[in-house]
């Protein structure tokens, strides 16, 4: 292999880690939106059932 390919094949190999450290991050994120907003939900429930 050339050093052009050797730098191409790096490069590739950078953009692939990255875009799939991303997809983790939002996986995550989704994830954690999910479990505040069913936090949220419960919180809402557990007030109302103390004013009833």
């Amino acid at each position: 292999m050339t050093f052009t390919q050797y730098l191409f094949a790096a490069n590739a190999a950078v953009w692939i880690g990255l875009a799939g450290y991303v997809f983790f991050l939002a996986r995550n994120q989704a994830r954690l939106e999910q479990r505040l907003h069913h936090l949220e939900t419960l919180e809402h429930e557990h007030h109302d059932d103390g004013a009833a």
